[in-house]
């Protein structure tokens, strides 16, 4: 308050002549707006996946059975400069998929020589014998063939936790039919073709295992990696038909709908005597319900169960060719599944693929999603999200998917029908007041998610967006 405003006088010194606005205001009713909340976001993953009720509490994917053994990422750690594999990850190679004597994967990881490559230096160079199971710790490397006249031609490429050279182990053919360059400063692990042999005449358990992942090779199977369905087409007169039958896996994946809760209380002197204009206890709900739901998100990208940075097929992984999202990338991501539905990716994300677009003099129309406009590529809408992690080195990811059952893509889990359930699949149950005249609401929500099909989920990773 102004010396003006204690003495009664306006700024000039003279006395007003009426009233004024800060006395007016203890007769007037505020206009007010209900609490805002900084922590919202449009949550667009949650309101474009398609969801489906699971009243089982799980649901089971049912799919044909695969054949070709999938790969997965290789974890090492390291101690100082030098690499060190973890020997239980070693059962992420498909020729060690399923083994699990310590042993044996002990004295393996033991055994691993690391080396280092310099950008352009060969690992593996095509026609030279395949002896070696190669891990890259660190680094990027493209992995490239031979084109149909001769030149080179890239076929993907590798980054932190790929291997290679593992089938070479057990196949008559030993020269490499590729090679691999690499591009940044790698770090590499190799195991010598010897070493393992000795290790298969020294245990009878890996040399049976061994025998059954030849057997494996052996099966019929289709581009998927499933097992063949046999069947005759184009013949003429009467030929013998084939026999078949469409097998299912043994063991199904099953996704158990996950949770997130909070106990929500007010005190009664708070709902009875200052609940006009807005209602405390839905004013109170509305931000916890919105807080449950930004963590419901959070979960369905970044959990390691049912997330689905977690989840997607490592054959539907790729990384950037050159560190940054470039429409050269987005393309390879995009045509590796059909009907895609949207991209999921980071605002900043989104921004540095927009500045290689400036920079190759490109500016892709954006879309129109759900009635509003986004960011589009190839007419498919890439959609903001910042749940997807940016790490400590300014890296991230993009995903692309196709959704829906129908279409065999992503879809959310949920449970309706919940008792005192406010939102399909959130309920507020009311649990009583303390002695204290604390009232109590319990907060649930269920939630999860499945990928039908691997190519219904990619993932192009390791993005460079502080460039």
């Amino acid at each position: 308050m102004s010396i003006f405003e204690k003495s009664g006088r306006d700024g000039d010194g003279q006395q007003p002549m009426s009233l004024g606005t800060r006395a007016a205001r203890q007769l007037a009713t505020t206009t007010k707006t209900p609490p805002q909340n900084q922590g919202r976001t449009p949550r667009w993953l949650l309101r474009s996946l398609p969801w489906v009720d699971v009243t089982g509490g799980t649901f089971r994917v049912n799919r044909r059975m695969n054949v070709a053994v999938g790969d997965g990422r290789i974890e090492s750690t390291n101690i100082g400069a030098k690499a060190q594999v973890i020997p239980a990850e070693l059962g992420e190679l498909p020729l060690l998929r399923g083994f699990a004597d310590d042993e044996v994967l002990s004295h393996l990881a033991s055994r691993f020589v690391q080396s280092e490559f310099k950008p352009g230096q060969l690992i593996a160079e095509r026609g030279k014998p395949a002896d070696h199971v190669y891990l890259l710790v660190h680094g990027k490397a493209d992995k490239l063939g031979q084109g149909p006249y001769g030149e080179e031609a890239r076929l993907e490429v590798l980054a932190d936790g790929a291997h290679f050279g593992d089938q070479a182990l057990v196949q008559d053919d030993d020269a490499w039919d590729y090679s691999v360059k690499a591009i940044t400063p790698c770090i590499v692990l190799a195991l010598p073709q010897a070493v393992f042999e000795e290790l298969i005449g020294r245990s009878a358990a890996l040399r049976a295992h061994v025998e059954r992942y030849k057997e494996l090779l052996k099966t019929p199977q289709d581009k998927h990696g499933q097992a063949a369905i046999r069947l005759t087409a184009g013949h003429h007169g009467e030929v013998t038909l084939p026999g078949t039958f469409v097998d299912y896996e043994a063991s199904p994946r099953e996704y158990e709908l996950s949770l997130a809760q909070t106990i929500l209380q007010l005190h009664s002197r708070v709902s009875d005597l200052f609940n006009d204009p807005m209602d405390q206890l839905e004013e109170q709900l509305r931000l916890t319900i919105d807080a449950l739901r930004e963590r419901q998100e959070h979960e369905l990208v970044n959990n390691r169960d049912f997330g689905l940075l977690h989840n997607a097929d490592y054959k539907q992984r790729i990384s950037t060719r050159s560190g940054p999202p470039t429409p050269d990338d987005m393309d390879e991501l995009l045509c590796r599944r059909r009907k895609t539905r949207f991209f999921l990716a980071h605002p900043r994300t989104i921004a540095a693929f927009r500045r290689e677009c400036t920079r190759r003099r490109l500016d892709p129309p954006n879309v129109e999603y759900e009635g509003s406009i986004v960011a589009g590529w190839r007419g498919v809408p890439i959609l903001p999200c910042d749940k997807i992690p940016i790490s400590d080195t300014q890296t991230s990811s993009i995903l692309a998917m196709r959704v829906g059952q129908e279409a065999q893509g992503v879809i959310g889990l949920y449970r309706s029908g919940l008792p005192d359930e406010r939102e399909p699949g959130l309920s507020v149950r009311r649990m009583g007041t303390n002695e204290r005249a604390v009232a109590s609401y319990l907060v649930s929500t269920y939630y999860s998610a499945a990928v039908l099909i691997p190519d219904a989920l990619g993932i192009l990773e390791n993005i460079e967006i502080g460039r």
